[in-house]
């Protein structure tokens, strides 16, 4: 008997009313997807609960229902974003799982797990990279060169962990930088087309530094103590965005850039009221509209708003919440306008005079 993911996985591959306007090329990319999400979750079932991590099973599972809502209700980047966020933690509490036993507190076990894997990494970030993605949509390649991105630091936070905790605390981290890894090479492996023509990939330097000197200005008490974990997440993104501008992945750059401007909204964002909620609902649904007729690529800029369509509403009819609200509201309000500055020419670097000197503050950014 097929489970419903399976019906879900035959309906894609052999056609059906909800999906005969997708092209052969789309309904295979849709399939593919579709198939990952039922074999992550299958993973999961015969895993035992968390894998020695509280919460993480609920986590994957939750991030694969709401994949597999987004496939179904014609949101693919949103279904790739969850999927992502699935597979990252769904290898790490795999990895835990497996090496907990033989790892211990023993070091050297360790290493030869953290060698093996960072070879393994290696191996899949060359074959991503020589990939040719000239004819892939633009949210696709973003989100792969951000996966790509965040495994290398995550393979080394995990031997940091190791080496200050205890080797057993540090192979999470090690799936986890696997996951991110083998999740762009899943992006690498979808037949997406890009249909539209590409807009010109640039460096956000200018933007990324102007915004970085805002978070930096608006941390300072009380909202700095009130809005920690918020602060918190926007600096992580913000690294990130400059990492990937700096080794010209400017598709992921642009990525985390866009969520970097959601996160600074969020600093200041207030409640939508219940009597706007429903322009704001009608607002997406325009833009939406708008992206899907744009003579260039938005894909990225669909991936948004795909995001803020399922926040304000929920496939099981339940009331999004009022963060939820918040976050749509800031798509709309500020990452639209943002990600329209940035298919234009960069502005000019701001000149600064005298020495300065880079201090992070976080040094764990990925969790």
């Amino acid at each position: 008997m097929l489970t419903t993911r399976g019906l879900l996985v035959a309906a894609l591959l052999w056609g059906g009313p909800s999906i005969s306007r997708l092209s052969a090329a789309d309904r295979n990319a849709s399939a593919q997807i579709a198939s990952e999400i039922q074999r992550l979750e299958q993973g999961g079932q015969k895993a035992p609960a968390d894998g020695g991590i509280a919460g993480v099973s609920t986590a994957v599972h939750d991030s694969l229902k709401a994949a597999d809502e987004a496939l179904h209700s014609d949101k693919p980047y949103l279904a790739l974003e969850k999927l992502l966020q699935a597979t990252d933690l769904a290898v790490g509490s795999e990895e835990l799982k497996t090496h907990a036993g033989t790892v211990g507190s023993d070091m050297a076990a360790f290493e030869t797990e953290w060698g093996k894997i960072s070879s393994e990494l290696a191996a899949l970030s060359r074959q991503v990279q020589a990939r040719d993605w000239t004819h892939s949509p633009a949210a696709l390649r973003a989100l792969a060169e951000v996966a790509l991105g965040k495994s290398v630091p995550l393979l080394d936070g995990g031997r940091g962990f190791a080496i200050a905790i205890g080797p057993k605390d540090g192979l999470f981290y090690l799936g986890e930088a696997r996951g991110e890894a083998q999740f762009a090479d899943f992006c690498g492996s979808l037949s997406l087309v890009r249909k539209k023509p590409a807009w010109a990939a640039r460096s956000l330097l200018p933007e990324l530094l102007a915004l970085q000197a805002k978070t930096d200005e608006a941390f300072q008490p009380p909202r700095s103590i009130d809005e920690h974990s918020r602060f918190i997440a926007l600096n992580s993104t913000l690294k990130l965005a400059r990492e990937l501008d700096s080794s010209r992945s400017y598709y992921g750059a642009l990525y985390q850039y866009l969520e970097s401007i959601r996160h600074f909204a969020m600093l200041d964002a207030a409640p939508v009221d219940a009597a706007h909620q429903p322009e704001l609902k009608a607002a997406i649904a325009a833009e939406l509209a708008k992206t899907s007729a744009s003579s260039r690529d938005d894909s990225i800029r669909r991936l948004f708003l795909e995001r803020a369509a399922s926040q304000t509403a929920h496939p099981d009819g339940s009331a999004p919440s009022a963060d939820e609200w918040r976050s749509a509201q800031a798509i709309f309000t500020h990452v639209l306008p943002a990600h329209a500055a940035a298919m234009k020419v960069a502005p000019p670097l701001r000149q600064t005079s005298g020495k300065a000197i880079d201090l992070t503050l976080v040094r764990w950014p990925y969790t």
